[in-house]
């Protein structure tokens, strides 16, 4: 008997998540969500007079569009580039110009070697963030030197670094973005 009443109240607590599934809401807004925070994220860091804080909207971009090809369509880099530009202090189009060419970039390499694993997805965003950080500088306006060069390279490093955290909390948000949502009784 009381086999019996657990099972039901097995089918009861698991025939709930049958057939569900995700909330549309969750899966086209949590991408855009996420990358438009970790833009506005560095507003909150103080910082000293060298550039450290990694740009963390860019690189939830790579992150999204590393882990999810075909998730984020290519154009994307313009409007998720004028939000960055609005918050991060750099001339206004930068971003819109930079973000735009590393989906180029990315889009071309992904038809060029289909195969992947997170070593090639590390090395690809590790290179796709240099380029990025050092055009971001001369397109800042500084006179490009070497010293301007050696300042950025802890942000490099640190960025570098980091994308691994980032791939890791883009993989929680697509868990979250893909999972059913719960019936209320």
């Amino acid at each position: 008997m009381t086999g019996q009443l657990n099972r039901v109240s097995d089918s009861r607590q698991y025939g709930r998540q049958i057939n569900r599934e995700a909330s549309p809401w969750r899966q086209y807004a949590v991408p855009y969500v996420s990358i438009m925070a970790g833009s506005l994220l560095p507003v909150f860091v103080l910082t000293g007079t060298m550039p450290i804080m990694p740009p963390l909207g860019f690189m939830m971009l790579l992150g999204w569009r590393i882990m999810r090809p075909g998730l984020l369509p290519v154009w994307i880099g313009l409007p998720l580039g004028l939000v960055d530009d609005l918050f991060s202090g750099q001339p206004f189009g930068s971003a819109v110009l930079l973000w735009s060419l590393a989906m180029l970039a990315i889009e071309q390499l992904e038809q060029r070697f289909p195969w992947r694993n997170f070593g090639h997805d590390w090395l690809t965003a590790s290179v796709v963030l240099t380029a990025y950080l050092t055009l971001a500088v001369l397109f800042s306006g500084a006179t490009p030197n070497a010293h301007q060069l050696t300042i950025i390279a802890p942000q490099i490093a640190l960025s570098i670094l980091l994308y691994p955290i980032v791939a890791i909390v883009v993989s929680w948000l697509d868990r979250f973005r893909l999972s059913r949502t719960r019936e209320v009784v």
